[in-house]
C-alpha cells in the first residue's frame, strides 16, 4: 500500500520539479539532435538511446508535446520554436487518422498544448494561427469520434485499433480530444447530415469504460475486486452486446494491467473537471449532471482505491498486479518497488500517469459542495498518494541523472507480453529504460504541481478564455 502518512507537501517537490527541467532540456536537446523524420516516432529506449517500434505512431505527439511542455515550465524559446515546428510539419495525418484510437495523445499534446498556451498569452499567436489550431483540433475530434461501435444498451464506445469488438482502458484520455472540439463549438456530422454531438459520444464512452472496464466490487464475475481494471473489454459488434475481458499488455483478463489502470484514473478525473465547465442544459440529455458525474467519481475513486491498495509504499507498480514472479516476493505491497528485481518489471510510466490522477482526483474532491466527510477523506489520501508518487519519480532510481540516456524517467516497460522491451545483460527482466509516455507524463506532472505552487493557471487540457482579437499591422 502507498505510504499516505509521510507528510509530503507540494513545496517538499520544488527541488526536485526545478533539477527535473534542467536534466529535461538536456536530454530532449539529444533527442533532437540523433532522430531524423525517417526513423518515425521514437517509442522507447534501448542501451539509453531512443529507438522506434513498428505498430502506431501513438507516440509521436509526445515527443513535441514534451518540448511545448519545456517551453511551459521554463520559458526557453528554443523549444516552443522545436514544438511548433514539429506540430505543423509532422502531425498532419495524425488529424485525419481514421485507423487508431489515441488522437488524444498525439494531437492534444500538440495542437492543443500550442492552443493552450496561445489563449494563455504565453506567445505571440494571432488570430489566424489560433484558427489553424482549433480547425486542427474540431478535425481530430470528429474523426475520433468517427471510429464508433454501438452497444446493447444504446450507447457506444470509440474502438481501439483492434477492430470494433474492442474497448481500450487507454481510450479515456482520448475523450479530450472530442471535449476540445465540443468547447470549440464542433458537431460531427454522418450520412444524410445528421448531427453528432461529441459530448454525447463522449459521455457513452465514458459509461462504457466505466460499465465494462472498471470492476465496482458488484459480483459480476469471480474476480470483481473493486477498482481492478481490465485492459480491454470485448463485444459482438453485430448486436453491441458485452462479452468479456480481455486484455494486450497486462498478463490476463482477469489481473489488472497498471498503466492500464493508471489511464483509467486520470481520464475520468480530468473528464471530471471538464464537467463542471458545461451547462445543465447541455447535460440534461445525457442524463443529466448529477448521474454522470456520480458515474464517473464512482469509477475514478475505485481505480483510485485500488492502486493506492496494490502498490507498493513509494507508489510505483509493478507491471501487472497479478505478474506470475509476484508470488515468489515477500508481500510486494510491504516495501519500495524494486526495480532491479530478478521476477518482475515495475512500470515508473504508469506511477508518473496515476501520480496526475491522484491529485487531480483529489483537488476536485476538496472543492465539491456541499462538502462531505467522505470527500475530504477521499481527497486528502489522493492527493498525499499524489505528492507521495511523484516525490519518488524526482529522485534517483527513477530520475535519469545520466547525460548519456536520453529518457528522462527510468524504469518504463512497454510491452512485457511481447517482449519488446530490452533486458540489460546479466539480468533476467526490463529494467532501465525509458518510454516517450512517461517522460511526457512526468513533465506533465511535472508542469501541474509547479504551477500550483506558483499560484499560475491550472493546467486543464482545454483550451482557456477567448481567442485573441486582431492585432493592427
Amino acid at each position: 500500500m502507498i505510504d499516505i502518512r509521510s507528510g509530503i507537501r507540494p513545496d517538499d517537490l520544488r527541488p526536485g520539479i526545478d533539477r527535473l527541467w534542467d536534466l529535461s532540456a538536456a536530454k530532449l536537446r539529444s533527442l533532437a539532435a540523433s532522430w531524423g523524420d525517417a526513423d518515425g516516432a521514437p517509442v522507447f529506449t534501448a542501451g539509453g538511446r531512443y529507438r522506434s517500434q513498428g505498430w502506431t505512431e501513438w507516440t509521436l505527439g509526445f515527443r513535441f508535446g514534451s518540448e511545448l511542455l519545456q517551453f511551459d515550465a521554463t520559458g526557453a524559446r528554443p523549444f516552443l520554436r522545436a514544438g511548433r515546428r514539429g506540430t505543423l510539419e509532422r502531425l498532419g495525418p495524425a488529424l485525419t487518422h481514421a485507423g487508431v484510437h489515441d488522437h488524444g495523445f498525439n494531437v492534444v499534446s500538440t495542437y492543443g498544448n500550442l492552443l493552450r498556451l496561445a489563449r494563455e498569452g504565453r506567445f505571440a499567436a494571432g488570430p489566424w494561427e489560433c484558427a489553424l489550431y482549433e480547425t486542427a483540433l474540431k478535425v481530430s475530434g470528429a474523426v475520433q469520434a468517427r471510429r464508433w461501435t454501438r452497444t446493447a444498451d444504446g450507447g457506444g464506445f470509440i474502438h481501439s485499433f483492434n477492430g470494433p469488438h474492442s474497448l481500450f482502458a487507454d481510450a479515456m484520455r482520448t475523450l479530450r480530444s472530442l471535449a476540445i472540439a465540443h468547447a470549440l463549438g464542433h458537431v460531427l456530422c454522418e450520412e444524410g447530415d445528421a448531427r453528432v454531438s461529441l459530448l454525447g459520444r463522449l459521455v457513452a464512452h465514458a459509461h462504457a469504460t466505466a460499465a465494462h472496464a472498471v470492476f465496482h466490487g458488484r459480483g459480476r464475475d469471480a474476480w470483481d475486486e473493486r477498482g481492478r481494471v481490465a485492459h480491454e473489454s470485448l463485444f459482438n459488434p453485430a448486436d453491441g452486446r458485452y462479452r468479456c475481458p480481455g486484455t494486450q499488455q497486462g498478463y490476463s483478463p482477469f489481473t489488472t494491467w497498471t498503466r492500464g489502470q493508471a489511464w483509467v484514473l486520470l481520464g475520468f478525473a480530468e473528464q471530471l473537471e471538464f464537467l463542471a465547465t458545461r451547462g445543465d442544459r447541455e447535460l440534461a440529455p445525457l442524463g443529466g449532471r448529477a448521474r454522470i458525474e456520480s458515474e464517473w467519481r464512482a469509477a475514478a475513486c475505485a481505480a483510485a482505491d485500488h492502486y493506492i491498495r496494490h502498490t507498493p509504499p513509494d507508489g510505483v507498480p509493478y507491471w501487472d498486479t497479478g505478474a506470475p514472479g509476484l508470488a515468489r516476493l515477500d508481500d510486494p505491497g510491504a516495501r519500495p518497488a524494486d526495480p532491479w528485481t530478478a521476477v518482475e518489471p515495475v512500470d515508473s510510466s504508469a506511477a508518473a500517469i496515476a501520480a496526475q490522477g491522484l491529485l487531480r482526483l483529489g483537488r476536485w474532491l476538496d472543492v465539491r459542495r456541499p462538502p462531505t466527510a467522505a470527500a475530504a477523506r477521499d481527497a486528502g489520501r489522493f492527493v498525499a498518494a499524489g505528492l507521495r508518487i511523484l516525490k519518488t519519480l524526482l529522485a534517483e532510481p527513477y530520475l535519469s541523472t545520466d547525460p548519456r540516456h536520453q529518457g528522462l524517467l527510468l524504469h518504463s516497460v512497454y510491452h512485457r507480453p511481447r517482449g519488446w522491451d530490452r533486458i540489460p545483460r546479466g539480468r533476467r527482466i526490463p529494467c532501465g529504460e525509458s518510454s516517450l509516455w512517461g517522460d511526457y507524463h512526468l513533465r506533465e506532472a511535472a508542469l501541474y504541481v509547479g504551477r500550483w505552487l506558483d499560484g499560475g493557471p491550472r493546467l486543464v487540457f482545454w483550451p482557456p478564455g477567448s481567442p485573441p482579437r486582431a492585432r493592427r499591422p
